[in-house]
């Protein structure tokens, strides 16, 4: 069996798939790869550009490891295979929700949790921030449950799958409630003067810079006290399902075929860039539909950066010469206290770059890597980057403890690869 990620740029064949329903089937796949000299590994949806989950060993789906466990008060426990797009039904079902989450919903749970994933919020983290507990299977074989105030807690919320095999996690939610969503256009030579004042006003901000084009897709997210007016069936349609895939889609193989066209094709997108406003309940807001399979980097650099990171891209992509179709999006957060959390100590401001899958996207990614590297930038550990364990370590506080953890708790590296061999060190 060949495994292979959504964006088609890794694969891996193990030597063995199972799909474990229990946390005691993960604790005998575990000390079955310790026993047989293989590794282990838990895989998610395939959602990371990177080869983060990948394995030679036993490879665990984790497709029937889902459902919630317990929800007491303002606690869940979901297994960890547990899809977040199930997660946010079932939450919604009962008047509950995430405080904050990132767009896309395909991913399980430990698998966006492991790898940071975070989402945008001036007040409110990523997943890592909202966990309470967590648990896992060590090395050994064991089942551990880590909690506020331990190294482990603070070290496995984004743990890369280095730690442990993450079973079951506890998340913080509160009630249901409705965001008003506003979409408009700007000029990014206006914003990048003004962005102290954006990432303060509003409680989700995220917007997108079309290259070759001076036009952004403005996008905020304020909670309301409703009634809800979410967008028509058609205008839901026209927006999530035509514009934003099949007619993107369209024009990025358009692109891909005749580069030159492709600053006029972002020039008319430019051009059909239009106010919206819309009221609906928060996990709808928060989320999108991909379709159009890209290839992304993602940095993130102390927010005090985030103008002098935009600008110096903005520059590059002009000097360059370059034709990219996909949008530069732009996030924020608030500082972390997770070792490994890109926004760990520091309030933080995200640049992702995309490209369309099947064009070519080295020199890009390398030359925005080299500005967003000056910039202390940290690259998002499920998203295409060159870093090493030498230059990690110079801007994670924490990384030797990770690593002594790391050390102390998996010494032979039964759930290694070839990514963490490199980031990792």
């Amino acid at each position: 069996m060949v495994f292979t990620n959504w964006a088609r740029n890794q694969s891996a064949r193990p030597s063995e798939v199972r799909t474990p329903a229990s946390t005691d089937e993960v604790v005998r796949a575990v000390r079955d790869a310790a026993a047989s000299g293989r590794r282990v590994r838990m895989v998610g949806t395939g959602h990371s550009f990177t080869g983060v989950a990948l394995t030679d060993g036993i490879m665990l789906r984790p497709t029937a490891l889902t459902g919630v466990r317990s929800l007491t008060g303002d606690q869940v426990t979901v297994l960890a295979g547990t899809p977040l797009k199930a997660l946010n039904e079932l939450l919604h079902e009962r008047g509950l929700a995430l405080a904050n989450m990132g767009d896309i919903t395909e991913q399980t749970v430990a698998g966006a949790v492991q790898t940071g994933t975070h989402g945008t919020g001036r007040d409110t983290g990523g997943l890592a921030d909202q966990i309470t507990e967590l648990e896992m299977v060590l090395a050994d074989g064991s089942v551990v449950t880590a909690s506020p105030g331990e190294d482990l807690f603070d070290a496995a919320r984004v743990g890369l799958g280095a730690l442990g095999v993450l079973t079951a996690v506890t998340l913080r939610v509160e009630p249901a409630f409705l965001l008003r969503s506003r979409r408009r256009r700007a000029a990014l030579s206006g914003m990048l003067g003004s962005l102290d004042e954006m990432t303060s006003a509003d409680e989700h901000l995220d917007f997108f810079w079309l290259p070759h084009t001076d036009a952004c897709l403005v996008k905020t997210a304020n909670r309301d006290p409703g009634p809800a007016r979410p967008p028509g069936p058609v205008k839901h349609w026209l927006d999530t399902v035509f514009l934003e895939n099949t007619l993107f889609g369209l024009a990025c193989a358009a692109g891909a075929r005749l580069p030159g066209l492709i600053p006029r094709i972002n020039a008319l997108s430019a051009a059909a860039l239009a106010d919206s406003e819309a009221v609906d309940v928060s996990y709808r807001v928060f989320t999108s539909r991909r379709e159009v399979r890209f290839l992304e980097m993602e940095y993130a650099v102390p927010r005090e950066h985030l103008g002098r990171a935009l600008r110096e891209t903005r520059d590059l992509v002009e000097r360059a010469g370059w034709r990219i179709t996909f949008p530069v999006e732009v996030r924020v957060t608030p500082p972390s206290t997770a070792w490994l959390s890109t926004a760990y100590g520091r309030a933080t401001g995200y640049v992702a770059c995309h490209m369309y899958r099947p064009t070519p996207h080295q020199a890009y990614f390398e030359g925005v890597e080299e500005i967003m590297t000056r910039l202390e930038g940290r690259p998002h550990w499920g998203k295409l980057h060159t870093r090493d364990a030498a230059y990690l370590s110079t801007v994670y506080p924490r990384f030797a403890d990770f690593v002594a953890l790391r050390d102390r708790l998996d010494p032979d590296r039964l759930f290694g690869n070839a990514y963490l061999d490199r980031v990792l060190g």
